[in-house]
């Protein structure tokens, strides 16, 4: 049986760089990033100063990605994060941040349903006059999604990458038009502006504009020449989520005037328009109604890139026997069968929840779920970072720059973020609803929960305990590139 029809397995050599780019920058979803994200780092973080943000949340991951390259170097595996814990800190580790890992993004999905279909409620019904409960857009769009996923990575890269086209196209026309009609004002790079309102919530801010970069290491078992392209397609990441980020934003500053950037903000915030109020200046109203458009295709973009990363972390614990041996069953195309509809059952019910109990989308599903997700995702981040460390100082590795200082520094920054994540959960939430901020207690429980469920397996089931490493080797630098090297066609 070849390896693309075993019913464990992902299909290889499906995805080139572009390919995981445009999967890795649809989760990140500029055009809502700009909307919801840029806002809230002008408002609530260092105002005009806002674009410096962006920069140097990308220099600090881009100091993490250097050791990120190096560890993608040695091994692909699809359990992305939970594989280098696992190298790193070891099996027990690993477990702990496999949990946190399915917690995030399966929670994160949930939360997409609520924007997705808060924002499709709102949008078409202004355009069209019909109005459907948000729920119900919402399930439409994760069955959509559910279906595409199915088709196979391939086919679920190339629509992303046709709607991450049209929403960057559309923050390319705004930036240039800002640019030639007021110019860029370079006043946002001054220290008063980077140091004004708080620096520390504007980067924290910041860096949930990044999300989703760390999904390049899932889609390593699906790449062509994974231990070249992982490290590629993580670089290109990083650095095109900074630069479209960082200038879009300081087009906006710009547009509104550095100094009164932050209050400007602050008026629109609760309608959540200020771009689309400015791109009705600079290009027009009906540019303005086709940016509310691809908002929702930015949605759904965000929430089918977060569909198969979640997915695929179901699929790698499933495969390593931690959950259901059945999460690694695949279709013949290499999707992920049961992982994929377990992923999209999960998040369609417990939005399913939130629905029937009456509570509003924006108010308390979005800032519950996209809120415990994102600090999820940033812990993990923070201890993938300090594995690479760890692993390469065993390793006694002699490239210093590459696997100590600039990971190291990059691993600092992340700790930074995720302890201002932790005590400031409501502004990463964007509530003050006490009993969602109680969910960072969620981590804890996994943390409690890995470290037992660890003691558990290596004292009951070792066989099982044994597999979260070897299942690691299955996938190694020489398994790697021997994939790179074979067409799928001769292996057997």
């Amino acid at each position: 049986m070849s390896e693309s029809a075993s019913p464990t397995t992902l299909r290889s050599n499906a995805l080139g760089v572009a390919g995981i780019v445009f999967l890795v920058l649809a989760a990140v979803a500029p055009l809502t990033g700009i909307v919801v994200v840029a806002s809230l780092v002008i408002a609530f973080g260092n105002g005009g100063g806002a674009p410096a943000s962006f920069f140097i949340v990308a220099v600090i991951l881009l100091l993490f990605a250097v050791g990120y390259a190096q560890m993608s170097k040695q091994f692909a595996n699809a359990g992305g994060f939970y594989a280098f814990v696992v190298k790193g800190l070891g099996r027990t580790g690993g477990l702990v941040a496999g949990l946190i890992a399915t917690l995030g993004y399966n929670l994160f999905v949930v939360g997409t349903i609520g924007t997705s279909g808060f924002f499709m409620q709102i949008i078409i019904a202004e355009l069209t006059g019909f109005d459907m409960h948000w729920y119900l857009w919402g399930l439409l769009s994760i069955a959509v999604c559910f279906v595409m996923a199915r088709t196979g990575i391939d086919f679920s890269s190339k629509v992303l990458g046709v709607s991450l086209v049209l929403e960057v196209a559309i923050l390319v026309v705004f930036d240039v038009s800002v640019l030639l009609q007021t110019g860029f004002d370079v006043a946002a790079f001054s220290p008063a502006a980077v140091f004004s309102g708080s620096l520390p919530i504007g980067l924290l801010l910041a860096a949930t504009g990044f999300l989703g970069f760390e999904a390049t290491a899932l889609f390593s078992e699906e790449a062509k020449s994974p231990l070249k392209t992982i490290p590629r397609a993580t670089y290109t990441a990083i650095i095109a989520i900074g630069v479209i980020l960082g200038v879009s934003t300081w087009a906006v500053v710009s547009a509104t005037g550095v100094a009164q950037a932050q209050q400007a903000s602050l008026d629109h915030l609760e309608a959540g328009d200020l771009l689309f109020s400015l791109i009705a200046k600079y290009l027009g109203e009906p540019m303005s109604v086709i940016a509310t458009i691809l908002l929702l295709v930015s949605l759904f973009a965000a929430m089918l890139a977060f569909h198969n990363s979640a997915t695929r972390y179901l699929y790698s614990l499933g495969r390593a026997r931690v959950l259901p041996h059945a999460l690694s069953r695949t279709r013949a195309n290499g999707a992920p069968a049961v992982a994929g509809l377990v992923q999209a059952l999960f998040a369609a019910i417990v939005a399913g929840c939130f629905a029937l109990a009456g509570l509003d989308p924006m108010l308390v599903v979005v800032p519950a779920m996209l809120g415990i997700g994102t600090l999820s995702v940033i812990v993990l981040q923070t201890l993938a970072a300090l594995s690479i460390v760890v692993w390469f100082r065993r390793q006694r590795d002699a490239h210093w720059w590459s696997t100590f200082i600039a990971p190291g520094l990059g691993f600092l920054g992340l700790l930074s973020i995720a302890l201002l994540a932790i005590a400031n959960f409501n502004v990463v939430a964007g509530t003050e609803n006490p009993v969602i901020l109680t969910l960072p207690w969620l981590l804890a429980l996994a943390v409690v929960g890995g470290v037992a469920y660890g003691a558990y397996l290596k004292r009951r089931k070792p066989a099982v305990y044994d597999v979260l490493a070897t299942d690691l080797e299955k996938f190694n630098v020489h398994t790697a590139a021997i994939r790179t090297e074979t067409p799928s066609k001769e292996r057997s």
